[in-house]
């Protein structure tokens, strides 16, 4: 009876904000330890891993999701093995370890197809969790592919949506945010009317259930949607919706680890309206932030924002802070080749050569390797570097 609560209380903790990093937590893994209960323990480090997230942690959340996925290995039972790897991979998208992400996602995928043929038989609440499980694979997956220069991530992602409109504003929320917004900011997809379309309606959905992490995640993914577009109108309103997100964040309504990207995409429509001056420093920050942080993904592009901001403005020491800033980048440390960072390497290159009046060669190279990805993003902006 004492796991049975404690469990319940450390898997559902992320939806109310509550963290249980302390006492629950350890009390629930001292009881698991005594009655010899892997499988309540990996619940709730599971919803741990969440909560790590929620609050910023990500790193701990990292290791704790490599603790959760060699637990789960043991128990050896595919139910939980589909119902509790979806954070620990979450975890390990955000802080580049992408080999294991796709690993797991390839893990939750054919187990979930396995099972409705064996097991589901017509039960509803099975056979929602086998989607739900199912629709997050995938675009995890399609998200790791991108990232490592894997085929077949494009329609992964577009499976991975036409599965979510079924299964809730959360799981929708969640998986928008993968298959789009992760997706747009990374120069993967376009932010073209048919994404704005998808995004659109989990929002509407998310606003109907009052769910503070749906339609965090949905404001947020629209918001990022929206700084990506040429006109004025849209990038006004994904700023107010961004601003929507800040607030949430700074409430403890929502992922704390998401704050930096809100004041990322911020700071560079700042400069875009003309303020370099304020945008700067409001981005040195947080490309430190995301380094201290481990998240790298999200490093990627708060250093191309930087980038190009001090080479569009190219006052006094600009040009050789941007290289810096570029040799940074290149330098991180991952365990994974990750091709999603070479292509960001190359643009960063070619607008630095031009700012320099040197020859194209980045710029080919960057138009070559876009188009041999096929991420629109970059395709479209190599095709506008003169």
């Amino acid at each position: 009876m004492r796991i049975a609560a404690r469990t319940g209380l450390c898997r559902d903790a992320f939806r109310v904000h509550v963290d249980i990093s302390g006492g629950l937590f350890e009390e629930l893994r001292q009881l698991c330890a005594a009655a010899g209960d892997k499988s309540s323990l990996a619940i709730g480090m599971s919803g741990l891993v969440e909560v790590h997230m929620i609050y910023g942690r990500m790193l701990e959340g990292s290791r704790l999701a490599s603790e959760t996925m060699a637990l789960v290995e043991s128990i050896g039972d595919p139910t939980v093995t589909v119902g509790l790897s979806m954070f620990s991979i979450a975890a390990k998208l955000q802080t580049d370890e992408i080999a294991e992400a796709l690993r797991w996602s390839q893990t939750v995928i054919d187990l979930a197809e396995g099972v409705p043929a064996k097991a589901a038989n017509g039960n509803p609440i099975i056979d929602w969790s086998l989607t739900v499980a199912l629709a997050h694979g995938l675009a995890t997956r399609g998200s790791a592919r991108c990232a490592l220069g894997h085929r077949g991530w494009r329609s992964d992602l577009d499976q991975a949506v036409a599965k979510a409109r079924s299964i809730g504003p959360l799981a929708l929320g969640s998986i928008i945010s993968y298959s789009y917004g992760l997706a747009i900011s990374s120069g993967v997809l376009l932010a073209d009317d048919a994404a704005l379309r998808d995004i659109e309606e989990a929002l509407a959905l998310a606003e109907r259930a009052s769910d503070d992490l749906a339609l965090g995640l949905a404001r947020f993914t629209l918001g990022v949607a929206l700084v990506h577009r040429d006109s004025p109108a849209d990038r006004e309103r994904g700023l107010e919706l961004l601003g929507q997100v800040r607030d949430m964040c700074l409430q403890g309504r929502f992922y704390l680890s998401l704050l930096a990207v809100v004041d990322m995409c911020t700071a560079r429509e700042r400069a875009r309206r003309g303020d370099r001056d304020g945008a700067i420093p409001l981005l040195r920050e947080v490309v430190d932030d995301l380094f201290h942080a481990g998240q790298l993904r999200t490093c990627i592009g708060a250093t191309a924002f930087l980038v190009e901001t001090l080479l569009e403005r190219g006052a006094g020491d600009d040009v050789a802070e941007a290289e810096a800033a570029i040799d940074r980048l290149a330098a991180a440390p991952t365990d994974d080749r990750l091709v999603v960072r070479e292509v960001w390497l190359l643009r960063l290159h070619a607008l630095l050569a031009r700012a320099r009046g040197d020859d194209t060669s980045y710029r080919d190279r960057y138009r070559a390797m876009a188009a041999s990805l096929g991420v629109e993003g970059h395709i479209a902006w190599a095709e506008a570097t003169p």
